[in-house]
């Protein structure tokens, strides 16, 4: 079926931009039967909260996790299979926060549920989406992690350096993001470990990722080796290696597929 896809994205407020990058809502299909798509690595966590039918297929395994779910740091493309339809209030976070944010263990699971009482805001949400009201969604979202954040103690040393290698698009070393942080590199790998169960560099190349990804999902004709040079990869060969670990095709195929899509 053909693919009617909406999508908007809202700024948390000033409290938790820490801790959140932003909310965002998306809505898929609305033709007959079924549809698939694919959602990218990217470096951030994902809490989906979602209304209609969603089973999601990762490393071989399919999920149908009841809402919310959450949506790690991917090292490969993960498959979503909905019904006709499929409407999702999303929170994008920064993967260093999103644990302390819940209060939960930090997990390195792809996907998994969300077994915390945020999960209780469903039904409110739900009515919310049904009712074409997704200010109010995102409003009920926004209060309960405003409530939520005087309880939490956010990793500032871990959130200076994750947000500094946001700002380098995942070019920082970890040397670098440690002075930044004002700690060791081996403090600050222990606290990227203890706050989103991945290493420091684990997450910048997930952040190069992204970018290469936009960069090829706007532009789908650009010279690799310039693009290679531009997003801090030592020559194009090591761009396409690292590329193909998370997408599962090389740069030169995914913007091949892309001009074809355009």
């Amino acid at each position: 079926m053909i693919d009617n896809m909406h999508h908007q994205e809202f700024d948390p407020p000033e409290a938790l931009r820490n801790a959140i990058q932003c909310f965002w809502y998306n809505t898929r299909g609305g033709g007959q039967g079924p549809l698939r798509f694919q959602v990218m690595p990217d470096g951030y966590v994902e809490i989906i909260f979602y209304v209609g039918a969603c089973r999601v297929t990762y490393a071989g395994r399919t999920h149908a996790f009841p809402s919310p779910f959450l949506i790690g740091l991917l090292d490969a493309p993960l498959e979503v299979q909905t019904g006709e339809k499929l409407e999702i209030i999303g929170i994008r976070c920064f993967p260093w926060t999103v644990f302390e944010l819940l209060g939960l263990p930090p997990a390195s699971d792809a996907v998994m549920p969300v077994p915390h009482p945020i999960a209780a805001l469903q039904p409110r949400l739900a009515a919310c989406v049904q009712a074409g009201r997704i200010d109010a969604a995102v409003a009920e979202l926004e209060r309960y992690l405003l409530d939520a954040l005087p309880r939490t103690a956010i990793d500032a040393t871990a959130a200076r350096a994750g947000l500094a290698l946001r700002g380098a698009t995942g070019k920082l070393p970890v040397s670098q993001a440690a002075a930044v942080a004002h700690t060791t590199v081996r403090t600050l790998e222990r606290r990227f470990k203890q706050s989103s169960g991945h290493t420091v560099k684990d997450i910048a190349s997930l952040i190069r990722f992204e970018q290469a990804r936009n960069r090829l999902w706007h532009d789908p004709a650009p010279n690799l080796a310039t693009l290679a040079q531009a997003l801090g990869y030592a020559d194009q060969s090591h761009f396409s290696r690292e590329f193909k670990r998370y997408s599962g095709m090389t740069p030169k195929a995914f913007a091949q597929r892309q001009r074809l899509r355009k």
